[in-house]
């Protein structure tokens, strides 16, 4: 059994949070337990996803899930209500980056897979949820976007990341608008690179030409995004909606 501190900063909260079985999202699901939420993981990968969940014990469950299948979203939003009660966070994490080609390279089908799964599984998880959270008379959605959400050039090539990572941002900032009045928060999330998985297999084992991009010289850990994504979940971010937070080591302000 996973050890933590005792430490509640999330209790009472119940979160959804996608592509949980590894990299950011495990990193997410792990602090939301420590920090006294209910956690229901999602992700395609079944079996890394119910170890997860049994190492987290009994406030962690998870369900298999396509995040661009509105349907699924459906099933989850009741698997969740069903075990914990009405959701009020939600953590849109699931992603991919897609493959690194120049515009007039890019296949039709590798843009609106990148779209279908970065851009449009984002409302339909915010369509499943926004009524389990009016329910819940409180709500905060945290969607990851990027630092490709942010500038078109981070790096490499690839204009379906880069508009989907984009889309993410406008998305949030309209729901907070929209539902501000219903005390839901919306929020973006803009990471530059992280020591993940799905970066390790885009560059090398080491980040390659990452590195010399940062001004803090080294990928970040996920756990340091996870605090972030934490904070804008909690009651303590009560006043933030409608923005985009940048954890980049300032990449972005070169």
């Amino acid at each position: 059994m996973y050890q933590f501190i005792n430490m509640e900063r999330l209790k009472g909260k119940v979160a959804i949070i996608t592509g949980a079985a590894r990299g950011m999202g495990e990193s997410h699901a792990k602090e939301f337990i420590a920090q006294g939420a209910k956690v229901i993981l999602t992700d395609l990968s079944e079996e890394a996803g119910k170890a997860l969940a049994g190492q987290l014990g009994e406030n962690a469950i998870f369900v298999k899930h396509d995040v661009t299948n509105p349907e699924q979203w459906a099933h989850v939003v009741e698997e969740a209500e069903k075990k914990f009660g009405p959701v009020n966070v939600l953590v849109n994490n699931a992603g991919i980056l897609g493959p690194l080609a120049k515009t007039a390279e890019l296949t039709e089908a590798d843009y609106l897979k990148v779209c279908a799964i970065n851009q449009h599984s984002v409302f339909y998880g915010m369509h499943a949820v926004v009524p389990s959270m009016i329910k819940a008379g409180i709500g905060s959605i945290v969607n990851i976007s990027s630092i490709a959400g942010m500038v078109a050039n981070y790096g490499f090539p690839n204009l379906a990341y880069v508009a989907s990572k984009f889309a993410v941002r406008g998305m949030t900032k309209a729901t907070a608008v929209e539902y501000g009045k219903n005390n839901i928060r919306a929020n973006s999330v803009h990471p530059g690179f992280i020591n993940t998985p799905m970066m390790v297999e885009a560059t090398n084992e080491d980040g390659g030409d990452a590195l010399a991009q940062i001004p803090l010289g080294r990928l970040a850990e996920a756990k340091e995004v996870s605090n972030l994504v934490l904070f804008l979940a909690s009651d303590e971010s009560s006043y933030i909606s409608g923005a985009e937070h940048v954890i980049d080591a300032g990449m972005t302000a070169q």
